[in-house]
């Protein structure tokens, strides 16, 4: 273990204060009272996820980093890095059009299947595979693009759009908040230019998460709620897509109000996504998003546990239809749905079944799961009723998950 991991995590969060920031300088930057911060620091009690994500953007870090499962600034591993300085590139290089040297570009169907497979590893939580098929396409996409006219540029703007897209979700998984917001924006523009009412409407879908990851809550739930009253279908007679890109858009709103733990504004949001899933009446995917049945239920989950209705979330994870998840269903999806049951089952006592929810995502995600911060806070809980099994845990994962 690493120093840095040796930590307690009040001591992390006071060394990354530093000295030019005081308690009342964080608890006003976190948005949080100075109690809050005291106690924090002096590592009595838990933090919340929502006030581990408060104290992250406050400080201009992951919540990895202060729990301690990756340490300031060497927290990624270098294939990541190295992917991640491929990516940075190509969103930056391809939208100021320095793209001299690409030879001859792929065609229009060529670069349509290359952003495909782009979403698939994103899914698959293959950050190498991501940034070398999302540069590719950026790369050779903006070159024709640039040539193009008609029908052809419309069709390049869109894979283009969604390719930068999966660009900024990739780069705000590891916390990489400019980058995300940067090929957001080259997203944007590609969007309004080829006029698609639904590539738009998931783009803000992205917004949302990024502003999530950064606990910028109020912000994360308006852009949502904006944007899907700006798609919201007739459900007389739905289009499908603009279905998709509402549930998907009500999903974001209700996990956005249920890390502020306002659980009427998280259900009022969840029962409009899960209407709207039931009227698709089966998954379906579009442009890298996932959206039906089964994506509303699981995280249905998710907002529960935030809300800390924890019965509730297992009951709902107990019922006969979540307990084989379809096949179809991506390994970073289900995986971050097991985090949820995970954290659940240790709330509700059920330390075993916990431990051993995490363990199966450890062996299933290793290198997805280190980003995250729920299995540093099911770690420290479950570690008050088997330290061994915790630290078994960590050695699959590879981080530590308790100082």
């Amino acid at each position: 273990m690493s120093n840095w991991a040796d930590l307690s995590t009040g001591k992390r969060i006071k060394h990354l204060r530093g000295s030019d920031l005081t308690q009342q300088g964080l608890a006003e930057a976190a948005g949080v009272s100075l109690a809050l911060v005291q106690k924090a620091e002096q590592d009595r009690g838990e933090l919340s996820v929502g006030s581990l994500l408060k104290f992250a953007a406050a400080l201009k870090t992951d919540v990895a980093v202060i729990l301690g499962q990756q340490a300031p600034r060497r927290g990624m591993n270098r294939d990541d890095r190295a992917a991640l300085h491929h990516l940075s590139e190509a969103v930056h290089d391809s939208a100021l059009g320095e793209w001299e040297g690409v030879g001859d570009p792929s065609t229009l169907g060529e670069l349509s299947k290359a952003r495909d497979l782009a979403w698939a590893a994103y899914w698959a939580s293959d950050s190498a595979k991501v940034s070398s098929l999302a540069s590719k396409v950026l790369m050779e996409g903006q070159v024709r693009f640039n040539s193009a006219t008609g029908f052809e540029r419309e069709q390049l703007a869109l894979v283009l759009a969604s390719t930068y897209r999966v660009a900024a979700s990739c780069a705000n998984g590891f916390g990489k908040r400019d980058l995300a917001l940067s090929a957001l924006t080259s997203a944007k523009h590609l969007a309004k230019e080829a006029g698609d009412p639904v590539v738009s409407a998931l783009l803000e879908s992205t917004l949302s998460w990024i502003y999530l990851r950064s606990a910028k809550t109020p912000r994360a739930v308006a852009v949502a709620e904006r944007a899907a009253l700006a798609i919201e279908p007739s459900f007389s007679k739905p289009a499908r897509p603009e279905l998709l890109a509402y549930g998907r858009l009500m999903i974001s709103a209700a996990v956005a109000a249920s890390r502020r733990e306002d659980e009427h504004a998280a259900d009022d949001y969840l029962s409009q996504a899960l209407a709207a899933a039931a009227r698709l009446g089966r998954d379906e995917k579009l442009y890298g998003t996932h959206f039906g049945p089964t994506a509303a239920k699981t995280e249905a989950v998710g907002i529960q546990v935030a809300v800390k209705n924890y019965g509730r979330a297992l009951k709902l994870a107990d019922e006969p239809e979540m307990q084989k998840l379809p096949r179809t269903m991506s390994k970073v999806a289900r995986n971050r749905y097991k985090l949820d049951v995970a954290l659940a089952q240790c709330m509700a006592g059920l330390y075993d079944r916990s431990a051993d929810t995490l363990t199966e995502v450890a062996l299933d995600a290793p290198q997805w799961v280190r980003h995250q911060a729920l299995p540093g806070v099911i770690g420290k809980r479950l570690a008050k009723v088997s330290v061994a099994r915790v630290r078994s845990i960590s050695e699959l994962i590879g981080v530590p998950l308790i100082a």
